[in-house]
């Protein structure tokens, strides 16, 4: 799956089905990047002005407290990200997108997918729908975070997303979970 069309299709099927129309608008904007495992796509203090998709490959989205690195969300293949509070506000990032391997991204411009979204009210509600299944994803990680064990949430990982914890580094995925990679290690050895 590495074509604009493909991406777009993808986009459809999470969201809400497009005319053909206005599928070749939108492929017609994306923008195809190649990431060398360790690359950032975003570094913090940068403006977020990419709605993506991980066509192939892997990222995380971190930021850094107290000289540790902590991991918010893991995307892979047919995975969105973006980094909201910046795209939404075009503040400044505190989160980092680096790849975890080498790494093909398709994003869609903000501004672009603004203009198109003004003229066409296809891409405004596909654009109101990767939003708010970005929001629930949101919410559901931080309702895990205050309400499930550490033993709970690693396997709601591994349940939801077998590929992170195939994958990802231990020390990231533990950072995700809240946890110290011992815990993790516990966990996975079936000592907890």
């Amino acid at each position: 799956m590495d074509t604009r069309e493909d991406i777009i299709r993808e986009f459809e099927a999470q969201t809400l089905p497009l005319s053909p129309a206005t599928s070749g608008q939108l492929a017609g904007i994306l923008v195809r990047r190649e990431l060398a495992k360790g690359e950032l796509f975003l570094r913090e203090g940068e403006v977020c002005r990419y709605f993506s998709m991980v066509a192939r490959g892997m990222i995380r989205l971190f930021y850094s407290k107290g000289g540790r690195d902590l991991t918010e969300h893991f995307s892979y293949e047919l995975g969105v990200f973006v980094s909201l509070e910046s795209f939404f506000r075009g503040t400044p990032s505190h989160l980092i997108i680096e790849a975890l391997e080498p790494t093909v991204v398709y994003s869609l411009p903000r501004e672009s997918l603004h203009a198109l979204g003004r003229e066409n009210r296809e891409v405004e509600q596909m654009y109101i729908k990767l939003l708010e299944n970005s929001l629930i994803e949101s919410q559901q990680k931080a309702d895990a975070c205050r309400f499930e064990t550490a033993r709970e949430r690693y396997h709601r990982l591994a349940a939801e997303h077998p590929e992170v914890v195939k994958r990802a580094p231990l020390i990231h995925i533990a950072s995700r979970l809240g946890m110290t990679p011992e815990t993790l290690s516990r966990i996975r050895a079936g000592l907890l």
